[in-house]
């Protein structure tokens, strides 16, 4: 089911130059099918591998544990984040809604997909 999601999705890259996923600073470009304007210091992402993840929203930062299987299976427990308010905070309550929801993810060349069963609902791309 998620082949066929990815299938359609118009970023398709050469898995040998796949980004790995902990590690990697990956920043939000697309969130539930809109795109989101770039922005070095805004929706980033970063996996380490304590399974701990880190980022920041439109204005706050959060931080929360994930866990990962074998087969690209993704659960990421409660964010925890600050509270201030911002232009773009229903951007950052939207994401923060789609990273408790993830399901599954797909590395494709320097693009990380996040889909909640089946359907592609974020986009980052890796920062080079």
């Amino acid at each position: 089911m998620a082949t066929s999601a990815i299938a359609c999705c118009p970023c398709r890259f050469s898995r040998k130059n796949a980004k790995p996923l902990v590690g990697t600073e990956w920043h939000l470009v697309q969130l539930r099918g809109q795109d989101i304007a770039f922005s070095s210091d805004k929706f980033t992402l970063q996996f380490a591998e304590d399974g701990s993840l880190a980022g920041i929203g439109a204005c706050n930062r959060f931080t929360a544990p994930y866990s990962v299987t074998e087969k690209r299976g993704i659960e990421i427990g409660t964010i925890a984040s600050t509270r201030r308010l911002c232009p773009d905070i229903e951007a950052e309550q939207t994401l923060f809604k789609e990273l408790d929801d993830a399901t599954f993810y797909e590395i494709d060349g320097p693009m990380l997909l996040l889909l909640n069963d089946g359907e592609i609902r974020a986009i980052f791309q890796s920062r080079e």
